[in-house]
């Protein structure tokens, strides 16, 4: 089953139902629609949940549009946002950077959690 690791901030708000879709840039995992997914907390590596990528599409960061940031957490700056992304990937973001739009439902959680949702 294909990983996805989120840090441990964004893993609270997938739990709450805040977080529902989830960028990724330079996907080396091949996500497609349909795909059942392990979610990881990125910090420690423990799972917690498993879910379903209803849709996956591709654009850029420059061309976002407003129904790309539903379910996303937000970045004050468009800066921010790039150098967020660089900080996770270690590479070069800027507006031309590919990124694939992915939309989830959490089909289970995982009770052996570490932290609270409270």
């Amino acid at each position: 089953m294909k990983t996805m690791k989120f840090r441990k901030y964004l893993s609270e708000m997938i739990l709450r139902g805040e977080k529902t879709t989830t960028w990724r840039l330079f996907d080396d995992k091949d996500i497609t629609k349909g795909d059942r997914v392990t979610f990881m907390v990125k910090e420690t590596l423990d799972p917690f949940a498993t879910a379903i990528l209803t849709d996956v599409r591709e654009t850029t960061l420059g061309e976002l549009t407003e129904e790309d940031w539903a379910g996303h957490e937000r970045f004050e700056t468009e800066q921010e946002m790039y150098d967020t992304y660089m900080r996770y990937y270690d590479r070069p973001v800027d507006a031309g950077t590919a990124v694939k739009i992915i939309r989830f439902e959490i089909e289970s959680i995982h009770q052996d959690l570490t932290y609270s949702i409270d």
